[in-house]
């Protein structure tokens, strides 16, 4: 798992589905941040999640399960009723458009939807905060460093419940398998012109991104297809990130530049469709 709210929907839908303890849920999640809060952001999410309101006093990481129980509803039909959307500026699908729940979900660029038949949606969105922040991280002895003391969930009522974005599994790590070929061609066609990249070092800084995502581990029902297609789009993505901070040093020329991103540009796409077609097979496999 890449990301906080990944994580919280993976293992809040195996336990839903009696497939994990509420102790699972409560493991994954420390292991982004020692310490987790959820409000709720207006009177509709209280009044339908049961959180306090007016009054914003912040609940704990066992209020975050409660709060995902309550909105899930009774069991009814079998199945998955979280949702993960990765919306990016432009492109908001699987959210409701308009609301300040998918502004806010863009602004983080994750978020989760809770929607079962005849309830009332609630969406989540995830805020990281570290050391640095001017929060009560002190309290916690955390300085200023790049891991976060805290994680704070908000909890948005939703006029409906959005239908989710799907992906055929298949397809996504297919088309993540062809995206990492051509980026490749093309990138060592800029080394082949000398642009002076020097490969040791991004290949040990991509090593590390990768192995960072390897201690959030999808819960144990996860098909292993899945789990490769996460471990792909982890690949690609840490090449993304490494070459974005490497390549307006390394590039000889702006055209070589333009290049280089044009060969990496369309990667993210393919990376967030292959994690929300593994994330769909994952929900799907926990009620089987």
């Amino acid at each position: 798992m890449w990301c906080p709210t990944a994580s919280l929907t993976v293992w809040a839908n195996a336990w839903l589905a009696g497939r994990a303890a509420p102790d699972d849920v409560l493991d994954a999640l420390s292991l982004w941040a020692p310490r987790h809060s959820v409000t709720a952001y207006d009177a509709a999410a209280a009044d339908v999640t049961g959180l306090p309101w007016p009054d914003l006093n912040d609940a704990g990481a066992v209020s975050l399960l409660q709060t995902l129980r309550t909105a899930a509803g009774p069991r009814g039909i079998p199945g998955p009723v979280l949702s993960l959307a990765l919306p990016v500026p432009g492109d908001v699908r699987g959210l409701p458009a308009g609301t300040t729940f998918a502004r806010d979900a863009v602004a983080a660029g994750e978020a989760v939807v809770v929607g079962s038949p005849g309830g009332t949606p609630i969406g989540l969105v995830a805020d990281l905060e570290y050391g640095d922040d001017e929060t009560d991280c002190a309290e916690l002895d955390f300085e200023a460093s790049t891991d976060p003391c805290a994680l704070s969930w908000t909890v948005y009522s939703l006029p409906a419940t959005p239908a989710p974005e799907q992906f055929d599994l298949g397809d996504a790590e297919f088309a993540l398998r062809s995206a990492v070929r051509s980026a490749a061609d093309a990138l060592g066609r800029l080394r082949a012109d000398g642009s002076g990249i020097e490969l040791d070092d991004p290949r040990r800084l991509i090593r590390q991104l990768v192995e960072s995502t390897l201690a959030h581990r999808p819960p144990d029902h996860a098909p292993d297809r899945a789990i490769r297609v996460l471990e792909n789009a982890a690949h690609v993505d840490a090449i993304i990130t490494v070459s974005a901070g490497l390549m307006p040093a390394a590039m000889q020329s702006s055209s070589d530049a333009e290049s280089a991103g044009d060969a990496l540009r369309p990667l993210a796409g393919v990376v967030r469709t292959a994690r929300l077609a593994a994330v769909g097979a994952i929900l799907e496999s926990a009620w089987r």
